[in-house]
């Protein structure tokens, strides 16, 4: 199917569009909204995303709050941007209009995006990680061989407050793994005197990838000793 009206805002009728991925908003606040919308002229400034299904037939696939409010309010056409069919064009419009949580791969996210997610975690109502130290968290999973992980289970072995149930269930709304093989890790290899030329933080990776933990006190001389070996 040709696509030639992506990225176009359209006026499109309502039954044109069909929808399958609702919102979860209270009803209370689409029944408000609604009335908002009607008391303000029942136009749709925020316009909802939908793909192309075929001629004149369209599928909400961001913003399903917007569309929900416009059909609770009786409005007989509403604003809309065309996108691609593609899965990334939906998903990526549910993550824009904050209907998903982004995840991040943890295989190779730096420590601060860890620590940035761990946070956002812990400041969630009634979470099961507020108890969790957020420092200790983050340098233990950081400096675990996490790019040979094939499941998040294993964060339970690095005590650091996360356990099994609902804080590991937790954790994978905004975590995922692209695991790394370890027969098929290319690990290279450095004289003493290579390695003395190098920065703690560059050691500290080097020694990552060979699945070497206890990283966070280590000097630099014990990282060039145990990496030479």
């Amino acid at each position: 199917m040709e696509y030639t009206d992506i990225g176009t805002l359209k006026y499109l009728y309502l039954d044109e569009i069909e929808i399958t991925n609702g919102t979860d908003a209270d009803s209370f606040l689409i029944e408000a909204t609604a009335k908002l919308l009607q008391q303000t002229g029942g136009r749709n400034w925020l316009p909802v995303i939908v793909k192309e299904l075929s001629e004149d037939r369209y599928e909400v696939i961001g913003n399903s709050f917007v569309y929900a409010v416009a059909e609770r309010a009786g409005l007989e056409r509403i604003w809309c941007i065309i996108a691609d069919g593609t899965e990334d064009a939906r998903n990526i419009s549910r993550v824009l209009a904050r209907e998903e949580t982004p995840k991040l791969n943890l295989s190779t996210a730096s420590r601060e995006e860890i620590k940035s997610a761990l946070q956002f975690l812990i400041e969630q109502p009634n979470s099961p990680l507020k108890t969790i130290k957020l420092a200790t968290a983050t340098a233990r999973i950081d400096e675990a061989p996490r790019q040979f992980w094939k499941s998040l289970d294993s964060i339970v072995a690095l005590k650091c407050g996360i356990t099994k149930g609902k804080g590991l269930d937790l954790l994978k709304t905004v975590f995922y793994l692209t695991p790394q093989s370890q027969q098929d890790a290319v690990i290279e290899e450095f004289s003493e005197e290579t390695l003395k030329l190098k920065t703690v933080s560059e050691l500290k990776t080097l020694a990552k990838e060979k699945g070497i933990v206890g990283l966070s006190k280590m000097k630099k001389a014990e990282l060039v000793r145990i990496l030479a070996q």
